[in-house]
């Protein structure tokens, strides 16, 4: 579009230059009346005076002292427009008015509708999407914060020649084949790692997980057979490995990769930008990536998928150098709502990334975001009942087929009181992911600054637990294990545990149930062994480890029998699990008193427990979760708006033993929040810091790498 340039000029105390079109095509403007770009860019040619405009033919004004304007909201990022405010105002030919920044970032890739009233209009601001007349000044729509815009300030303006001709980013056409993935370049802290030397070295000193089992009780007359004799194991992850870095001296944050490394990973997110979507959420969903945007280093790659009635790559996985952080925040930036919501193409989409790229970071996963419900794909029922089949929302890679060798777990945030948790959670269940709820549209960068603060911490992958029976007369029962597979050989004297990832300090608690034989004057009777297999994920070597047996003390007499708490605890946390699927499944029949019956019964089990009485912070955390879950079942209008989803990723957070986003908060002083890891609560800290603004929190917003923190008491 050939544009013939023209300054607006403002008497807000703050010079702006801004790019207004006189018309769609002006190509055949005189010569003589165009500004060339280095004119525009001179400060020479910012005309400070005073300015009141009167409206146009073409819709645009500048406010005007006193004006109706000054007391209107910007509709795109809800601020007021007010005189001082330091912004040029537009009012387009429907009436409606905008800040300039705003609308010209609504519009820069040849949108024509107004946000509020989606007239069709003749003429557009227009703002060089690529150019900018302040050194160092944000993208429009971005906070201006000296931390968050640090990458961008370091980047040199673009060559002349590109700045004219800029092909919009959803324009740019897709190639049918997605193997256009940044190579791995990687630093040289995790390329010696690969190689098996002395970082490597360094990574591998100390135990990466550790095993600790719990027989119910400590002793058993061994005259006494018992049926169901529980044996807990727990396992927990290492912690971050270095902590060279002080944590006061947060500022030197992106030297640390040098010292303590992580694992790469590989992001892609899938993100809903249906209609429903336009306004704040939108606006805040930016915030939110670039916040992402910001925390992953440069090792680590990103590619990010757009969806309403389409899917569209917005750009391939690349890495998130200063470069690949600016083209993935203007990319990002330019996004605008309208459509449907197709979460099944949006997802194909995602999948199709991760499948044919042509190099692999250690650690992948997808981060999908929808407020809505999917309008093109769901539609199978199941015998009389109108059940969608969720599973249609997923590609078939994703599924998590063993002979494609190839799973990618899907975290899915539902966002909003109208988005499907139902077909939410069922995507995350499948893939092997987690389901989020934002209740509350400010958290949705707490909750994936909470997300992404695990996947930047994985430091065991591929886990598998094996169990095995020790005396000749012991036969494993059930496993217990929520939603890890879990399987017990014909032979019943051996079973298994597929665990997957785990992140630094993360924990792991698995009931075994065992028959335990009568003795005749014995002491001990060896009960089980535990073995763990796992790869690491920076060396990418096998390792294994192997617990002591598990033995039971055997007296004649037993005398006073002292119940563990650790096993009271875990299995207070599988019975809380249980009441929750129960009351849901009364719930989606209609029945609300009978759901919130079921729940109000499992606190009254609970509060009797040795636990409870010895003030156990779960114990404490899951009744104060079963009170919250049945509050939101209050009355139909309640569960459907906000119950469903609550119940949802609370179930999804204990079967897979991760912390999840529920309700309004992630705060980790939550007593809901039982398993977030000191990264996450670090990450979340990040967030939280960037939303205060003050010099000090902003200092926070680097790269994350390896900080090491204290685990929470259990």
């Amino acid at each position: 579009m050939g544009s013939k340039w023209r300054k607006a000029k403002l008497a807000l105390g703050l010079n702006l230059c801004v790019y207004v079109p006189r018309t769609l095509d002006d190509s055949a403007a005189p010569s003589s009346e165009r500004l060339s770009d280095a004119a525009l860019l001179s400060p020479t040619n910012w005309d400070s005076r005073p300015m009141t405009p009167t409206p146009s033919s073409n819709g645009l004004r500048l406010a005007k002292s006193g004006s109706k304007t000054s007391k209107q909201t910007c509709s795109i990022c809800l601020t007021k427009m007010k005189q001082g405010g330091g912004h040029a105002i537009f009012t387009a030919e429907c009436s409606h008015s905008f800040h300039f920044h705003c609308i010209s970032s609504n519009v820069k890739h040849g949108n024509q509708l107004c946000p509020v009233c989606r007239a069709k209009w003749k003429e557009i601001p227009f703002q060089a999407p690529t150019l900018d007349p302040q050194p160092g000044r944000a993208p429009v729509g971005w906070p201006q914060t000296d931390a968050m815009m640090t990458v961008v300030r370091r980047l040199p303006p673009p060559p002349r020649r590109d700045r004219r001709h800029v092909v919009p980013l959803l324009q740019v056409p897709e190639p049918s084949v997605f193997n256009d993935d940044e190579s791995l370049d990687l630093q040289p802290a995790f390329a010696e790692g690969s190689s098996g030397n002395k970082m490597a070295a360094g990574h591998n000193a100390g135990k990466t997980v550790e095993i600790k089992t719990y027989p119910e009780v400590s002793a058993a007359s061994c005259f006494n057979s018992y049926d169901n004799f529980t044996v807990l194991v727990h396992l927990k992850a290492a912690a971050t490995v270095a902590r060279e870095n002080p944590r006061g001296n947060l500022a030197s944050l992106p030297q640390l990769s040098q010292t303590s490394p992580r694992a790469p990973v590989d992001l892609v997110t899938v993100l809903d930008i249906s209609g429903s979507m336009a306004g704040t959420k939108l606006a805040l969903l930016k915030r939110a990536m670039g916040f992402v945007i910001q925390n992953l280093g440069s090792n680590d790659r990103l590619s990010v998928i757009a969806f309403s009635s389409t899917a569209r790559r917005l750009f391939s996985l690349r890495r998130m150098s200063d470069a690949g952080r600016q083209h993935a925040l203007q990319a990002v930036n330019s996004l605008v709502a309208n459509g449907g919501t197709n979460i099944a193409e949006g997802l194909r989409k995602g999948a199709k990334v991760m499948e044919e790229r042509r190099e692999k970071n250690p650690v992948a996963s997808i981060i999908l975001l929808s407020d809505g419900q999917d309008t093109y794909t769901v539609s199978g029922s199941i015998g009389n009942q109108p059940q969608p089949n969720y599973q249609l929302l997923l590609p078939l890679s994703i599924h998590g087929d063993d002979s494609a060798g190839f799973q990618i777990p899907v975290h899915a945030f539902g966002f909003g009181a109208d988005h499907d948790a139902s077909s939410m959670h069922s995507i995350s269940e499948i893939s092997g992911g987690t389901f989020s709820f934002i209740e509350t549209e400010a958290v949705i960068q707490d909750a994936f600054a909470q997300c992404i603060g695990g996947l930047l911490s994985v430091v065991v992958q591929e886990l598998q637990v094996g169990l095995e029976c020790m005396h000749p007369s012991i036969r494993l029962g059930s496993l217990k294990a929520g939603s890890y597979p879990s399987r017990v050989m014909a032979d019943t004297r051996s079973g298994f545990i597929d665990v997957g990832d785990l992140y630094a300090d993360e924990e792991r608690d698995f009931l075994v149930s065992i028959n335990v034989p009568a003795e005749s004057s014995i002491n001990q009777t060896s009960l089980l062994r535990v073995r763990c297999a796992y790869r690491d994920p920076l060396t990418k070597e096998m390792a294994t480890l192997e617990s002591e047996e598990v033995k039971l003390e055997r007296p004649e007499i037993s005398g006073e029998v002292v119940v563990s708490i650790e096993v009271d605890r875990q299995r207070n946390r599988l019975q809380a699990a249980e009441a929750m699927s129960q009351a849901r499944t009364t719930a989606e029949r209609g029945d609300l008193a009978g759901a919130a019956s079921i729940l109000e019964n499992c606190r009254r089990l609970l509060s009797e427990t040795v636990s409870a009485k010895s003030h156990d912070r779960l114990c404490i955390a899951l009744d104060a979760e079963l009170k919250e879950m049945q509050e939101r079942m209050a009355s139909r209008h309640v569960y459907e708006a906000s119950g469903r989803a609550y119940i949802l990723s609370g179930l999804s957070s204990h079967s897979w033993q991760r912390a999840t986003a529920r309700g309004d908060s992630t705060d980790g002083s939550s007593l809901v929040q039982s398993y977030q890891t000191p990264s996450m609560t670090e990450m979340l800290t990040r967030s939280q810091a960037t939303l205060l603004g003050s010099p000090s929190a902003q200092r926070l917003v680097q790269p994350l790498w390896s900080i090491g923190s204290q685990p929470k008491p259990r």
